[in-house]
């Protein structure tokens, strides 16, 4: 009986190990353009509020708003990078002609994404000089206790310019100053089950003038906390309005 020399018998088929290596590595390419279609896809999928911040009212107290245009580039980057909804008008008080610009920004499918456009960024970025910033408070309407930034910034041009801006920032239904809070592992995670309740949301207040930019902040920020998933998951704005809609019926 012949004994079958199986390092021969190996040896003389080579060819079955590189068809299983070249289906190896093609099922390897498959399976990393599959994920990463489905990591770009997560990533540039918007998560969305209850209701949006585009149905935010004009007219708020005595305030009357219109939108504030932002460039079409600045506005694809910040979808891209970091915005799932924003919001950016400018306030005028009718009876005193005071005005605000207000900016609203809701980060869920990306939380971390915001804080590389925070204003002790951004406006240094666009030419402004920052002359202070210091820790704040103000109480709205209802009586919260609002701790807030305010960052004082000036143009050394031949026009002098300057600009006053309020900010803080909601972490999941949480409002904080400390942007340490948001800045580590968890914001750089993507929000996988799309839960709007996950997510970091700045909010920004600025004019010439500081008294305006407290006025408006008291006036304005009850209602955009309704807007914002609550820590228990839930939004004032909406629960108001289920609320509403059953004594109608």
């Amino acid at each position: 009986m012949r004994c079958v020399n199986s390092e021969k018998l190996g040896n003389g088929r080579p060819w079955v190990i590189w068809i299983l290596a070249v289906l190896l590595l093609a099922s390897s390419g498959l399976t990393y353009r599959l994920l990463a279609s489905y990591l770009e896809l997560l990533f540039t999928t918007p998560i969305s509020l209850p209701l949006p911040l585009n149905s935010f009212p004009v007219k708020v107290g005595g305030w009357e708003g219109t939108e504030l245009a932002i460039p079409n580039t600045t506005r694809e980057y910040m979808k891209k990078n970091f915005a799932d909804e924003f919001l950016s008008r400018r306030y005028v008080n009718s009876e005193t002609g005071a005005w605000a610009d207000v900016y609203v920004v809701y980060c869920s499918s990306r939380p971390g994404g915001i804080i590389g456009h925070k204003p002790s960024v951004c406006y240094p970025a666009n030419g402004w000089v920052c002359d202070s910033i210091e820790t704040s408070q103000f109480t709205s309407l209802i009586g919260r206790q609002i701790p807030c930034l305010i960052h004082r910034f000036q143009k050394p041009a031949l026009t002098y310019q300057h600009t006053v801006v309020l900010n803080f920032y909601i972490l999941n239904g949480i409002i904080t100053i400390d942007e340490s809070d948001f800045s580590g592992f968890w914001s750089r995670r993507p929000n996988i089950s799309g839960n709007p309740s996950r997510y970091v949301a700045q909010i920004q207040i600025s004019s010439v003038l500081e008294n305006s930019i407290q006025t408006m902040a008291k006036d304005i920020t009850d209602l955009i906390l309704d807007f914002l998933p609550d820590q228990n998951n839930k939004v004032g704005i909406v629960e108001y309005k289920n609320v509403m809609e059953d004594i109608v019926k």
